[in-house]
């Protein structure tokens, strides 16, 4: 082992976790692990881990201790009967959550003299060591700072801010905007799909066109912020009347038509409040508010 690259701890090994370890391990960090089930450390102790018998011999075993657990409970289970072990260590947390759940684990964290770190994984397992996928954090600048080496073994460390919860919130905002694309592109799918186009021939073209609609987010980002929202491109009243062609043309070939519906409907309610002139990004005026307060 490198004896610059510090030791680290892994508790949980899932197939996240697994991953994680796997490429701690490949980038010459002593790794320990320890998971509830050990027979599912096999692979990694036959390729130079250390398998701890006990959660608190794995979190002494590391300055470092990254958890990356089902949820908030089962890492409560683990670790709460132990956090007098955790003083003077650092906590990354990789469990999904919400941000509040992150709030009180850093509070947690805080009660037993340990650094805390919250974080999200923005890939899946086979992607986990290539800095190309980002993994977020948010809590201690300085900590962060101190481990980031460590952390970029992993993935593209993007530090959000100093407030805890922050990692969890960009997470369940970037899983939606996942969501909806894809689901959006499936929808696109099927209505090409029913001309008897492949997918695998509309995908490149659907590609190309979300580089151009990367770049409307580009210019409708300070728009939002400004809260004023210049309908210079396309109007809302514009894109009420293109979203008509899409649905007359899925409810032709018989494609279920209730995501473009939903957008109608925020596009209508938006017209309505006063931004029928105004840039597809006003759309956002109407989100801010639940539907019964308009």
């Amino acid at each position: 082992m490198h004896s610059d690259r510090p030791g680290v701890t892994v508790i949980g090994l899932g197939s996240m976790g697994s991953a994680l370890a796997a490429a701690l391990l490949e980038r010459g960090h002593e790794t320990t692990v320890w998971n509830r089930s050990a027979h599912r450390a096999k692979s990694l102790v036959d390729r130079g881990a250390r398998l701890a018998a006990t959660p608190e011999e794995a979190i002494a075993a590391s300055p470092l201790t990254i958890a990356c657990v089902l949820d908030y409970e089962v890492l409560h289970d683990v670790l709460d009967p132990v956090a007098g072990s955790l003083a003077g260590k650092v906590l990354v947390n990789l469990t999904s959550g919400s941000p509040e759940q992150a709030h009180e684990a850093a509070a947690w964290a805080r009660s037993h003299a340990a650094d805390y770190l919250d974080g999200a994984i923005m890939t899946t397992p086979p992607g986990v060591g290539s800095p190309e996928m980002m993994f977020l954090y948010s809590g201690s600048h300085a900590v962060f700072e101190a481990h980031r080496p460590t952390l970029a073994t992993l993935g593209d460390p993007l530090h959000l801010g100093t407030d805890p919860g922050l990692a969890s919130l960009y997470d369940a905002a970037l899983l939606g905007l996942m969501w909806s694309t894809m689901t959006g592109w499936l929808h696109g799918t099927a209505l090409v799909g029913a001309e008897k186009t492949p997918a695998t021939a509309f995908t490149p073209v659907a590609v190309r066109w979300l580089t151009a609609v990367a770049g409307f987010l580009t210019t409708y980002a300070p728009q939002v912020d400004a809260g004023r929202y210049p309908g210079d491109d396309a109007t809302v009243d514009v894109q009420i009347a293109a979203i008509d062609h899409l649905i007359h043309a899925a409810a032709v070939r018989g494609i279920d038509n209730a995501l473009p519906e939903l957008l109608k409907s925020a596009m209508e309610r938006t017209k309505a409040a006063g931004h029928g002139s105004d840039s597809y990004a006003s759309v956002i005026e109407i989100l801010k508010k639940p539907a019964d307060d308009k």
